[in-house]
């Protein structure tokens, strides 16, 4: 079988989930930095969601970078199908938290600068946008192993 691009145990892949691992921190240590973000639960929802993402994504970078660099991890059906699962199950909750984060920081400064300064909003902002693309790399994976799967 030809090696696809972006599936379980490629170069492609382990890009993906450095990538994953990288934005989903940053999303993260923004969200964090101030310690205002416990008001809101759709912080909350983004703080959780980010913290089961960070391990699951460095744990698959882990085994990515075994497969590339020692290339003797055989694929396997079971192996790539919890790979699938957890990948959508982490990509419908982080698209979910980050939409909800998006949609808070875009209302609160209409409401008033009491509730979200300027710069802490941006950072909430910046966060989101960290989530978005977190999102983005996580769905592109699953989509990946998605197509490897009939093939195995």
């Amino acid at each position: 079988m030809d090696e696809l691009p972006g599936a379980f145990g490629t170069s492609a892949s382990f890009a993906l989930r450095l990538g994953q691992s990288v934005f989903s921190s940053a999303s993260l240590i923004f969200m964090c930095l101030d310690v205002e973000f416990y008001s809101y639960t759709a912080f909350c929802y983004l703080v959780t969601v980010m913290g089961l993402v960070i391990p699951w994504s460095v744990t698959l970078l882990v085994l990515d970078a075994y497969s590339v660099f020692v290339k003797c991890l055989p694929l396997q059906r079971r192996l790539v199908s919890l790979i699938i699962a957890g990948d959508m199950v982490l990509s419908y909750l982080s698209l979910a938290a980050a939409c909800s984060t998006a949609s808070v920081t875009d209302i609160l400064p209409d409401v008033g600068g009491y509730y979200c300064p300027p710069k802490l909003c941006g950072r909430f902002q910046l966060s989101a946008a960290m989530a978005f693309l977190s999102w983005f790399l996580s769905s592109a994976s699953c989509l990946f192993n998605f197509w490897l799967f009939p093939s195995l």
